[in-house]
């Protein structure tokens, strides 16, 4: 017993390791199930966290390939023996799952599970979801002895995925608070700049016929107010730097970025890419804005099943490449504010961006800064 406590011990503390690092709940969900997988030695390992549609708002799994997983289709909802235990909120522990009543069906694809264990992850009365095993590697199945040591290690992996939802929630009130910021700053900084512009306009229209010189004058107002605004507004936003670059760095941002892209849509988004020694603000910002942009438009134009984002340091300079399999456009068609935005973006930092595209052929953006 004393080794199984072990065990235990170190599997908390993976799954406690991966919440001081700041990682999604996703992440912290995939720490668990590995860490419960290899205690009770399981062939099969999941965990689901439910919404309130009836599914899973998180479901993770061990045990399966990605052939796997993409044959077995969406993912589970709460019917059968995992809805069962999302109501009754207690472990059940099973010979063979396929003779209970509660066990109703499995996709085509799914793996024939027999012995099996599952326990709720409690917090308080809510259930915030259920680890599952299935096929115990040794003969005799699942015992009294490991329901018991799933349930405590369930007891410590529960203030684990707690704390992590509460990071996650976090993040999203800094956000809306970072957003917040803004819209006072570019109200504050801009908004008189444009009544005046507003006013200098209207005055030079009236004074058009009666005073060409007068007019002239004012539209010459406006031109430099408008100069001046958009000015302000650049720098508004060139100070807007990411909370995130200061607590993660570059590489780490655009890696969570693109992980949080890829579970919101159904196009496959990768990352990958070089550990970076820290950067000058300025370029981390544009290259960060770059990448979005470009991500944004991939995502909503290119009709691609996929896109992968890179970002390295290649003879002095850091590269990024955002690159997808869509339907391109022929150079010279697209003329929209988001390739012209990140030009400038580019330059700004003394860098350069390219697209290279071709109509049936994806398109890949490229950003190179010296570094």
């Amino acid at each position: 017993m004393t080794a199984d406590r072990d065990e235990i011990l170190q599997a908390v503390s993976r799954a406690v390791l991966a919440v001081t690092r700041h990682l999604s709940v996703r992440e912290v969900l995939q720490v668990i199930v590995r860490s419960a997988q290899r205690l009770l030695d399981a062939r099969y390992a999941a965990l689901g966290v439910p919404d309130e549609d009836g599914s899973f708002a998180e479901f993770v799994a061990e045990g399966l390939t990605d052939k796997q997983w993409d044959a077995i289709g969406p993912l589970p909802r709460q019917h059968g023996m995992l809805g069962a235990m999302l109501r009754d909120g207690t472990p059940v522990r099973l010979p063979d799952l396929r003779e209970d009543d509660r066990f109703e069906w499995w996709p085509k694809a799914h793996p024939v599970m027999k012995d099996f264990l599952g326990v709720p992850i409690h917090d308080g009365d809510e259930v915030l979801g259920i680890i599952f095993l299935a096929n115990k590697r040794a003969e005799g199945g699942f015992t009294q002895e490991d329901q018991d040591l799933l349930t405590l290690f369930a007891a410590h992996a529960a203030i684990a995925l707690t704390n992590a939802m509460l990071y996650e929630r976090g993040r999203e009130l800094a956000m809306l608070e970072e957003r917040n910021r803004m819209a006072r700053e570019l109200h504050d900084a801009v908004t008189q700049k444009l009544f005046s512009l507003r006013l200098s306009a209207q005055a030079a229209a009236t004074m058009l016929e009666r005073d060409s010189g007068t007019a002239a004058a004012e539209l010459q107002r406006v031109q430099r107010l408008a100069g001046e605004a958009l000015s302000e507004l650049r720098a508004v936003i060139v100070e807007l730097r990411p909370a995130e670059l200061d607590r993660h760095g570059l590489a780490e941002t655009l890696r969570k970025h693109v992980r949080l892209l890829d579970r919101l849509h159904p196009v496959r988004v990768a990352f990958g890419g070089d550990a970076l020694p820290p950067l000058d603000a300025a370029v981390e910002v544009a290259v960060l804005r770059v990448a979005q942009e470009a991500l944004h438009n991939a995502l909503r134009h290119a009709a691609a099943a996929e896109v992968s984002v890179r970002l390295d340091r290649q003879d002095g300079k850091l590269v990024l490449s955002v690159a997808d399999d869509g339907k391109g456009f022929e150079p010279g068609e697209s003329r929209g504010l988001g390739l012209i935005s990140m030009g400038e973006r580019a330059e700004s930092v003394g860098g350069v961006m390219t697209v290279d595209t071709a109509c049936g052929r994806g398109t890949t953006v490229r950003m190179e800064v010296e570094v």
